[in-house]
């Protein structure tokens, strides 16, 4: 088994500190970027709440969510709506008033 050293409550301070200054200069020891699922980003274009999004689509709230969370893949008609309502979301609102 390895033995960890200790760090003494100064030395503990001293890392924070640099810490700290490292993210107010930028630099990252690492960056994570997360991308929405294509329904979320979709949807927040648009302005719309889960519902009335899923009744403008024509599909249940659940199935949306299930979009949204990455548990299933809409199908390719629904996918080119979906990429149509993020690129122009006034066109997609539009239909709702035809």
């Amino acid at each position: 088994m390895s033995k960890r050293k200790t760090m003494t409550g100064k030395e503990l301070g001293e890392k924070l500190l640099l810490s700290v200054r490292q993210m107010k200069a930028g630099e990252f020891a690492r960056r994570t970027e997360i991308s929405s699922p294509l329904a979320v980003t979709a949807r927040e274009r648009t302005g719309l709440s889960q519902s009335e999004f899923a009744k403008l689509l024509g599909v249940s709230v659940r199935t949306l969510q299930d979009w949204e969370q990455n548990r299933r893949e809409p199908s390719g008609a629904a996918q080119t709506l979906l990429k149509v309502a993020a690129i122009r979301p006034d066109a997609i609102l539009e239909t709702a008033h035809y």
